[in-house]
C-alpha cells in the first residue's frame, strides 16, 4: 500500500513565511514611531534628530478639555455598540430558527448580512440621504405622524443614537448567522422530551435553547470587552461634523485631527498610544474571562 508523502516541518513553516514578513513589515516595525510620544516630534529633525521630552506630552493630553469628552464619548458609543450588538442578534436568530421554510430562512439570513460586506464609506452615503431632514425617508415617514424633521446626524443628542442604529444594522447579520450555527449544537431530542412533557416554544426557547447558546454568548461577550475603546473609527469619521464633537468625537478621530490636521504629531501619538495600552490590558482581561467562563483558549 502506497503512502502519500508527508510535507516536511520546513516546508510548512515556509508557507507562512510570507505571512510573517507583511507583519514585521507593517505591525512591528512601525512601532518605532511610538517614540514620538516622547518628542518634541519635528519632521525635518526626524525619530532621531528630535528632542526628548519624556512624558510631558502624556501631562499636556490629560490637562486639555477635550481629552475627557473624547474618552466618555469613546467608552459610552463602544459599550451601546457592544451591547446592542449582542442582544439583537440573538434576538433575530430565535426568530429565524422558528422560520420552517429553508427557502425564506436563507433569503432573510443574505438580506441581513449583505450589509457588512459595504465599506462605510458607501454606507455613510446611503445614511446621509436616508436620514436627511429635507428629504430622507426617515423624516418623510415620521412626518406621517406630525413629527417634525430631525436632523440626526447634525444634532448632538441624536448623533450617538444614529451610530448605534447604522452599527447594528450593518453588523447583526454576521453575528446572527454565528448563534445560528450555535444552535444547530443543540441535541433535537431534547426539544422532544420538553415536548412530551407539554412544555410550549417559549419554555423550550427559556429553558433549551438559550442554555445551549449561552457558551458561545459569553465567549463573544467576553472577548468584546477588547474592543471597549474601539468605537469605530471608519463610521465615526464618515458621518461626524464639527457640530456633533460634543457626543461624537472618539479617540481614533481625535488623533487624527490632532496628527494630520494640526501637526500635533507628539500629542497625537501619546493619545494613541494611551489607548493601545488600555486596549492591550482589556484584550488580555478579555481572553482571560473567555478561558475562565467558556474554556476557550487561543494557545
Amino acid at each position: 500500500m502506497r503512502t502519500r508523502n508527508k510535507i516536511p516541518d520546513w516546508g510548512l513553516h515556509l508557507m507562512i513565511l510570507p505571512g510573517l514578513v507583511m507583519i514585521v513589515l507593517f505591525s512591528y516595525l512601525p512601532m518605532a514611531g511610538l517614540s514620538i510620544g516622547f518628542q518634541n516630534f519635528i519632521p525635518t529633525k526626524g525619530l532621531f534628530g528630535s528632542d526628548w521630552i519624556g512624558f510631558d506630552n502624556f501631562e499636556y493630553v490629560f490637562t486639555m478639555p477635550d481629552t475627557t469628552t473624547v474618552i466618555r464619548n469613546t467608552i459610552i458609543i463602544a459599550v451601546l455598540k457592544m451591547i446592542a450588538g449582542l442582544i439583537v442578534p440573538i434576538i433575530v436568530a430565535l426568530l429565524l430558527n422558528e422560520v420552517v421554510k429553508a427557502v425564506y430562512k436563507r433569503v432573510i439570513q443574505t438580506i441581513i448580512y449583505l450589509p457588512h460586506f459595504l465599506s462605510w464609506i458607501i454606507l455613510s452615503g446611503i445614511l446621509i440621504d436616508v436620514l436627511s431632514p429635507s428629504n430622507g425617508i426617515v423624516n418623510q415617514f415620521l412626518s406621517i405622524f406630525g413629527v417634525k424633521p430631525i436632523f440626526f446626524l447634525g444634532t448632538p443628542e441624536w448623533f450617538r443614537p444614529s451610530l448605534i442604529v447604522s452599527d447594528v444594522w450593518k453588523e447583526f447579520g454576521f453575528s446572527t448567522i454565528v448563534y445560528l450555527a450555535a444552535l444547530t449544537s443543540i441535541n433535537p431530542a431534547l426539544y422532544e422530551a420538553a415536548e412530551m412533557d407539554g412544555a410550549g416554544r417559549w419554555k423550550q426557547t427559556w429553558h433549551i435553547t438559550l442554555p445551549g447558546m449561552a457558551p458561545i454568548v459569553i465567549l463573544l461577550a467576553t472577548l468584546s470587552l477588547g474592543n471597549i475603546l474601539n468605537a469605530g473609527f471608519d463610521q465615526v469619521f464618515n458621518l461626524y461634523s464639527p457640530v456633533v464633537y460634543e457626543t461624537g468625537d472618539i479617540i481614533d478621530t481625535y488623533v487624527y485631527r490632532l496628527g494630520l490636521i494640526n501637526f500635533q504629531f507628539g500629542i497625537a501619538t501619546a493619545v494613541g498610544l494611551f489607548k493601545s495600552v488600555v486596549s492591550f490590558i482589556l484584550i488580555s482581561a478579555s481572553y482571560f474571562l473567555a478561558y475562565r467562563f467558556a474554556n476557550y483558549r487561543i494557545f
